[in-house]
């Protein structure tokens, strides 16, 4: 379902939209689950927009998808149908609309505009965006709320969406990807610089939670 930690976008933005939908499907049969899937279905529109040319379209696809990814959390404190499933299924499908739509972005921008390096700033975009959800979700939940405010939260979900949908809207791919790559980037280092100065106050550097190859 929709995450604790709501960022600027979804906070004074999106849950004003989300909440009353939530409210209207509270009262029919649909459950958090499906309409998780219902908002990775809009992404996949969005990415389909793109590759056909239509980036107003996929850009205002982009910034429904991310409202009605906040839907299903609503529906599920709504309907008291909260779920460990729920939130993991949120989590994986969010992934996948990511890559689906910086990669639309990409493939638009390859198709339309003229600057170089466009894959270059896609990879990139792509990296970026997959390393912050990862650095939040693999600091674990004791330390988690410290990248849900200031610096180290600018590159949140709701943000990075709202600035592709602009960027794809006024035809500006190129030059969002570079935003989109440098942004979260930039503020995974970050997150990494603040977490070894901040544990090792603590002294937690001395106990790694892995040393494995494949913890997750």
């Amino acid at each position: 379902m929709g995450a604790v930690y709501d960022g600027y976008v979804s906070r004074y933005l999106n849950r004003r939209i989300s909440e009353p939908i939530a409210l209207l499907l509270a009262k029919t049969k649909l459950t958090p689950n499906q309409m998780t899937w219902v908002a990775f279905g809009i992404a996949l529109l969005s990415f389909v927009s793109f590759t056909l040319g239509h980036n107003i379209i996929a850009g205002i696809l982009v910034q429904l998808s991310s409202i009605a990814d906040g839907v299903d959390g609503g529906l599920a404190r709504l309907k008291n149908m909260a779920s460990e499933f729920g939130g993991f299924l949120d989590s994986v499908l969010d992934r996948y609309a990511d890559i689906l739509i910086v990669l639309g972005l990409t493939l638009w921008s390859l198709s339309h505009e003229t600057y170089p390096g466009i894959w270059l700033a896609g990879l990139l975009a792509v990296s970026g965006t997959i390393c912050i959800s990862y650095t939040r979700a693999r600091i674990g939940p004791n330390h988690r709320h410290l990248f849900d405010r200031g610096l180290k939260s600018l590159a949140s979900r709701d943000v990075r969406l709202l600035l592709i949908m602009l960027g794809a809207v006024i035809g500006q791919a190129y030059l969002c990807l570079v935003l989109i790559a440098a942004l979260t980037n930039l503020v995974v280092f970050y997150r990494l610089i603040y977490m070894y100065i901040y544990l090792g106050r603590r002294g937690g550097e001395a106990e790694p939670v892995s040393q494995g190859g494949g913890a997750l």
